[in-house]
């Protein structure tokens, strides 16, 4: 049974003559599109719902269809929907010019990028952040402090042998490093962000997304930028490879080994971590293994550890004992694992089922899964055969695929980038603070399962957040200017405000010979982000100077964002189109931005929205505040319901 979309037309909204009243309007469309995500029922997203037109089209009949497209269904619009899923859109020059070549050749142009040059992209350009004697890396404050009252020297720093907070130094090393590896990793988050911009191979940093969202890792744990960018060049480069190379490379990660404590993982004590993880969110699947195949599996990957940046496997904390893993009984190691695990149908069925939901569509029946996985199986794992069958078929152009899906927020904020013509990622709004109130901060899944996706991207904080993003990137908001990344929290800088205002006083001594407080970095940064942050002091240390002076010396090391606003001239994209009327203005942004058509009533009260700002039909390229006019057009394309899709 189908169900009408709850949507409100635009044309019921009150007369937006003035910027108060367009402020109003935007408000209410956001709030129309609370309605619209999460009231209305799923198969109101169908993009054959929404039209007349869509849902008669014959091409509703190519759902679950493999075959390829044919040349004389090729056009812009599919040129542009493949410029989504493959990618973070398309501008319309380089969506005409994917029309231009048959199907094969479009998908041969994304599929086959090691063909292309990308040498125009920078490396990630580091601050500097390790001082001498900082290296290997210690896990936290607890650690540092332990080993400073062992040996007198931790971080690279010798104790006082007495005297007051002797250890004060080491404090302030440890919490600047912290402060210092969580904000480096943070600008990697723009640097990635840049990269997926800018790229001439959009389907190599769009499937290093989805890796690094399904072999989730979070610097939270790692607390090591570089290993971080390590493991992010891992999956670039295996990104539409061979899986079979993916999934061994990630067991051998050292961003992975820390996350998953493979490190802790011994002969006699092994630690279980990565050996679920593996099957249940790598390759198998719930249903498909047993508790004693975790356990015969971990034992399989003791030993397996590193040093710093490099995978080392330490033969004496290795099992050799024999092991019976699914089946298979033996000497085995963890490439055997991974080897036997490759061998099982429900892996082949598990990656295609995770990476169709993420470039098509959520239901993928099982007839279509089954082929797909032959396919997946056939190929000895390789990722490009499936993904250029993908790309091609019929199934991916049906009406079931086309605008169906929540943008995620990254692919929001680029795709959005790219569309408006920006050369690069703006400093206002901050990406890092914007991505992190949307719900997806790159370098931080939130947890070893990643992102849900999908209508879990919505929810009313999040929707509105959107909405914000919109505004703040067309008409940026003077608060924001101040860079989020030089400013200390408000909650972390009132206690120590509080704390260090104690300890000047008198008041924040300890009795001599009371316990040192040897709370860890994780707790440490999890209390700083709460109400109720506690600081702890003792006659050898005290943290509120520790965070304080770590926090300036990391600001005074890392290197600043660039504070720049988005550089964006709607003026000259309509002179470039020769677009001269309100409606011809309409109807250019509306394909622009959106992947979906609109409602004739929405259409005419953008039109009739745009000659209220312009005065009349006509637009004149010279007339004073039209960018400003523009802007308000774009920004309430932008929050409508269909501007969260792709």
């Amino acid at each position: 049974m189908k169900h009408q979309s709850r949507k409100t037309p635009i044309s019921r909204m009150p007369a937006l003559g003035t910027f108060a009243g367009f402020l109003r309007a935007a408000w209410r469309v956001t709030a129309l599109l609370i309605t619209a995500l999460l009231v209305a029922s799923p198969i109101s997203f169908n993009a054959g719902e929404r039209t007349k037109e869509a849902r008669t089209r014959s091409d509703a009949k190519w759902v679950n269809d493999l075959s390829s497209i044919a040349k004389s269904d090729w056009n812009y619009d599919r040129a542009a929907h493949l410029f989504e899923r493959a990618g973070f859109g398309g501008t319309p020059d380089e969506i005409k010019q994917l029309a231009a070549m048959t199907p094969q050749e479009a998908v041969n142009h994304f599929v086959d990028y090691v063909k292309i040059d990308n040498s125009h992209l920078p490396s990630f350009d580091e601050s500097g952040i390790l001082d001498p004697g900082m290296l290997p890396l210690l896990s936290g404050l607890s650690e540092a402090i332990t080993l400073a009252y062992r040996t007198t020297r931790a971080q690279g720093i010798q104790v006082k042998v007495e005297g007051p907070l002797r250890l004060q130094p080491v404090v302030d090393q440890t919490y600047y490093q912290m402060f210092a590896d969580r904000l480096e990793t943070g600008r990697i988050g723009q640097w990635w962000a840049e990269r997926m911009m800018n790229t001439r191979r959009p389907l190599e940093e769009k499937m290093t997304l989805f890796w690094h969202g399904h072999f989730a890792t979070s610097n939270d744990k790692v607390r090591d930028y570089r290993k971080m960018l390590l493991q992010l060049d891992l999956l670039r480069k295996n990104a539409t490879g061979s899986f079979r190379d993916l999934l061994l490379g990630v067991a051998q990660d050292p961003a992975m080994l820390v996350y998953l404590d493979n490190r802790l993982n011994v002969k006699g004590s092994a630690n279980e971590n990565f050996a679920r993880e593996v099957m249940e969110l790598f390759s198998l699947g719930v249903g498909n293994y047993t508790e004693k195949d975790i356990r015969e599996a971990a034992r399989a990957f003791t030993g397996w550890t590193n040093t710093e940046l490099s995978f080392v496997v330490n033969a004496k904390l290795h099992d050799r004992g024999s092991k019976t893993f699914l089946g298979n009984t033996g000497d085995f190691n963890g490439e055997d694992v991974i080897r036997i695990i490759l061998q099982q149908d429900a892996t082949s069925h598990f990656i295609v089922r995770k990476l169709y939901r993420f470039v098509v569509r959520d239901d993928l029946s099982p007839e279509l899964e089954a082929k797909l996985a032959d396919e997946f199986r056939s190929s000895n794992y390789e990722l490009k055969p499936l993904l250029r069958t993908i790309f091609l078929s019929k199934d991916f152009y049906s009406p079931a695929s086309c605008a169906t899906q929540i943008k995620s927020p990254v692919h929001l904020m680029v795709s959005t980038y790219r569309k408006l013509g920006l050369g690069s990622v703006p400093g206002i709004p901050g990406f890092r603070t914007m991505i992190m109130s949307l719900g997806q901060e790159l370098g931080f899944p939130p947890n070893v399962k990643g992102w849900d996706g999908g209508r879990t991207w919505i929810n009313p904080a999040t929707l509105i957040q959107r909405g914000n993003f919109a505004q703040e990137l067309l008409f940026p908001n003077p608060a924001s200017f101040m860079a989020p990344d030089r400013v200390m929290p408000e909650t972390l800088r009132q206690s120590l405000r509080q704390a260090l205002n104690e300890v000047e006083t008198g008041d924040g001594n300890t009795a001599p010979g009371s316990k040192p407080v040897m709370a860890n970095m994780e707790a440490d940064a999890a209390a700083s982000r709460s109400n109720n942050f506690q600081i702890s002091r003792t006659p050898d240390y005290n943290l509120a100077i520790g965070i304080r002076n770590g926090y300036q010396k990391a600001l005074d090391r890392i290197r600043p964002i660039p504070r720049s606003t988005a550089v964006i001239d709607l003026v000259s994209m309509l002179k470039t189109e020769r677009k001269k009327t309100a409606d011809a203005a309409v109807d250019y942004f509306v394909r622009l931005l959106l992947r979906v058509p609109v409602h004739e009533k929405d259409r005419t009260a953008l039109i009739s929205f745009l000659k209220r700002e312009v005065g009349g039909d006509k637009i004149k390229h010279d007339r004073p505040a039209l960018e400003e006019s523009l802007r308000r057009l774009v920004h309430l394309i932008m929050s409508m319901p269909e501007y969260q899709l792709d």
